[in-house]
């Protein structure tokens, strides 16, 4: 039934679960497997310099190759190939954005992210990407 999975990753333990059960799912049922880190850029405006934002950007974008390689060697660790995607934006639009790009049929996701705010909020993103979203999604807790 799931051809295409995409899992939403950020480096949490609840993302690692996330990342853990799509791989079960693609074993089962021999789904493509992808993953995609999110750099959230709405707090970026507020820097003043160009060259204080791409610090911090080039922080996030080493953060999120760091998990994407972790990702690839669990997958890896159970004969799959995993597709990784650095995206920069609003999270839960980029989700779904890359959900229709790639077609994937089910998406998944942890109940909450690695940022204070998203714990605060209660998993805001993957809400919002409950709330939108025209594929299945399954969310997955700790």
């Amino acid at each position: 039934m799931f051809k295409t999975i995409l899992v939403a990753i950020d480096g949490s333990e609840v993302s690692k679960k996330a990342l853990e059960a799509a791989i079960d799912e693609a074993k089962i049922r021999s789904s493509r497997l992808n993953a995609v880190y999110v750099i959230e850029t709405g707090g970026f405006e507020s820097i003043p310099t160009d060259s204080a934002s791409e610090l911090i950007y080039s922080r996030f974008e080493s953060v999120g190759q760091t998990a994407l390689k972790e990702g690839e060697e669990l997958a890896e660790k159970h004969n799959l190939q995993l597709n990784t995607f650095i995206k920069q934006g609003h999270a839960g639009e980029e989700i779904l954005s890359l959900a229709d790009e790639i077609k994937a049929d089910l998406i998944v996701m942890g109940t909450k992210g690695k940022s204070n705010i998203d714990r605060m909020l209660i998993g805001s993103v993957t809400e919002y990407v409950i709330s939108h979203c025209k594929v299945s999604t399954m969310v997955v807790r700790v």
